[in-house]
């Protein structure tokens, strides 16, 4: 089955949306995050205050970055249905860490960068914190969804959400590390360390990216 292009009205919406979110995290990055309005983004922006409402409902929607739980969700999904739990989420992680910051030239550094100061902003800025929290839930509930278990059963309910929590949490040491050091550490490297010190060996191979050589996605035969 052909994958479905964008329309152009989509294209033109997406890359309303993301200059959009480069000033405001600009803007909040370089005079903070409380001083920043949804009209100073507007303007910054060259688009009225009803534009960006329209693509980000509340202020804290400006700093948060949608893409990375997409992604991860979609590799969970395609992943080996015979594998353990934490390999599945991990190797998502790590792949869709690979993905967002991967290559050399400018776009890559631009993106590491635009990921670095949503993250700093979200760790230093306590009104959002508890908007990061959700994102987390989300991301979490989306990744166990992705895990395609039967949710009927509280056994394997409990298990894909266990797992799943661990990883998210060492996921979370290894961003809070990359922040640290300014992005020096590749983030991959370092999701999969944090994996690795969690979990040991049985994790470690979630960072290789050979798996569909050896198993076929989830659902496949």
């Amino acid at each position: 089955m052909m994958e479905q292009r964008p329309t152009l009205r989509e294209q033109q919406r997406s890359e309303t949306r993301r200059m959009i979110q480069a000033h405001a995290v600009r803007l909040f990055t370089s005079r903070g995050y409380d001083a920043v309005t949804v009209a100073d983004v507007a303007e910054a922006a060259g688009v009225s205050a009803m534009t960006v409402y329209r693509h980000f409902p509340t202020k804290e929607d400006l700093v948060l970055v949608e893409q990375p739980a997409r992604l991860i969700a979609e590799r969970v999904a395609a992943s080996c249905a015979t594998d353990p739990l934490v390999r599945r989420v991990g190797g998502a992680l790590v792949d869709a860490a690979a993905a967002l910051t991967g290559g050399d030239g400018d776009e890559p550094a631009a993106n590491q960068r635009f990921l670095l100061d949503c993250l700093r902003l979200m760790v230093s800025t306590p009104a959002l914190r508890a908007r990061h929290l959700d994102s987390q839930y989300a991301l979490q509930q989306a990744i166990v969804d992705a895990l395609g278990d039967d949710m009927t059963d509280p056994d394997a309910a409990f298990r894909a959400r266990a797992a799943t929590s661990a990883c998210l949490a060492a996921m979370h040491t290894a961003l809070t590390r990359w922040a640290e050091d300014d992005g020096q550490t590749k983030l991959p490297e370092l999701i999969a360390r944090a994996l690795a010190a969690s979990f040991g060996d049985v994790a470690v191979a979630a960072g290789r990216r050979d798996w569909g050589d050896r198993c076929p996605p989830s659902g496949q035969v």
